[in-house]
């Protein structure tokens, strides 16, 4: 087969590369993106989609940002890489924005979520270390919450009590507990002098956006602070913005020790980070982490730039105000629709229709006509838009929802 180049690209011959030298561990939708613009994206055969999907919470704003777009190109004509053992003024621009967002603290950057919760994993094994006089491997253990999702790494895997991210791969990295998601009094069932830390998703994305509750997450950081354990954010899907607040917990009032975030940080281009309180940031020490990709100069610029256009469009502002009225009508359609949908669930612009019956059939039915969204858990689909998206478009979500719940046929 020809190579394929940008004015030659179809679905079918993508599709066919694909079938020839991919692997299988994806299930793609039959079809090729090849362009963006704002909220919309366009395939192979020009069709417009309106994207609420995101790349997964990833686009944080929207698709070929000007700003974003600028930046990103005028860095990578200067310099786009070098080793973390020089000095990268953008990873210390960045650095200094995140820790005020956090309050205080250092940073450590990486490319991915699964990098941000690896980099936690360990955080939590150097401070049970500490906390046992230096003695290794008696205080080491973690405990997450059922359904949690924590990545694919063997360490990501273990925190996810999940078959279908587990199944396979055993045995799993040892050190880990589970107990139930917005209930305090099952964590602290699980505590003993083997803990280390409480690992958890302020809003759980891949298991079907189950917002913890401001209840459960101050009781955690009560129970954290009276056994001496650290409390370990994942706001990898759920932060940067997507619920309103910058990170989600801001929801509770509550300040974790350490938070893992990547995603929407930088709306499309790989970068991760983990961030420490300062009370526990000498327990890094040169040589027991470190990463060669991560906060490059290319990556932290990308960052730099979503910042920016959070902070210049009031997006977080926008988020709050505009997700309340498209919840109402999310909700309205519930009603209107309860032969297929259960309920409406989530913060902001990270929200789940609950569907019953098998979600993937309604977002294959959904993308036919025109909306990309992507199942949540096994009972609900996602809708993730960018912060910047706007009120026409959000209209726009609600009546392709109603139409095809409306017009659908049972067999």
């Amino acid at each position: 087969m020809a190579s394929i180049t940008s004015s030659k690209v179809t679905s079918e011959k993508v599709a066919a590369l694909y079938d020839a030298h991919i692997l299988k561990n994806y299930g793609p939708a039959p079809m090729t993106l090849v362009r963006g613009e704002g909220s919309f994206v366009w395939d192979a055969e020009n069709r417009r989609y309106l994207d609420f999907c995101t790349g997964i919470a990833v686009n944080t704003v929207g698709h070929s940002h000007p700003h974003w777009v600028k930046t990103v190109s005028e860095q990578a004509a200067r310099l786009v890489h070098v080793s973390n053992l020089f000095h990268v003024p953008q990873q210390a621009e960045l650095a200094r924005r995140l820790c005020e967002k956090a309050g205080g603290g250092k940073l450590f950057f990486c490319n991915s979520g699964a990098e941000a919760n690896e980099f936690l994993i360990k955080l939590a094994r150097l401070w049970g270390r500490k906390q046992s006089g230096g003695e290794e491997g008696r205080r080491f253990r973690v405990i997450t919450a059922e359904n949690a999702f924590h990545g694919r790494t063997f360490g990501g895997m273990g925190a996810t009590p999940q078959a279908k991210v587990q199944g396979g791969f055993a045995p799993m990295l040892e050190g880990f507990r589970h107990a139930r998601f917005n209930d305090a009094e099952s964590f602290r069932e699980q505590v003993d002098e083997s803990v280390a830390a409480i690992l958890l998703e302020t809003i759980q994305g891949e298991g079907g956006i189950h917002p913890a509750t401001t209840e459960f997450l101050r009781g955690i950081r009560r129970l954290c602070d009276e056994k001496g354990l650290m409390l370990l954010i994942d706001e990898v899907q759920c932060g940067i913005g997507r619920s309103g607040k910058f990170f989600a917990f801001e929801h509770a009032g509550i300040r974790p020790d350490a938070i893992g975030m990547a995603k929407g940080l930088g709306a499309g281009f790989p970068i991760g980070a983990g961030w420490i309180a300062d009370a526990f940031a000498d327990l890094f020490t040169p040589g027991s982490h470190g990463t060669t990709y991560g906060g490059n100069p290319l990556a932290c610029t990308a960052a730099l730039a979503v910042l920016d256009i959070i902070e210049e469009e009031e997006l977080l502002a926008k988020v709050t105000e505009r997700s309340a009225s498209w919840h109402k009508s999310l909700q309205a359609l519930v009603g209107k629709h309860p032969q297929y949908l259960a309920g409406l669930r989530g913060v902001g612009y990270h929200a789940a229709l609950v569907v019953k019956g098998d979600p993937l059939p309604w977002v294959a039915r959904l993308r036919d006509n025109g909306l990309l969204t992507v199942r949540g858990g096994s009972d609900a689909i996602r809708l993730m838009p960018p912060l910047n998206v706007s009120i026409q478009d959000l209209d726009t979500s609600v009546e392709i929802l109603d139409f095809v719940f409306g017009t659908h046929i049972e067999p």
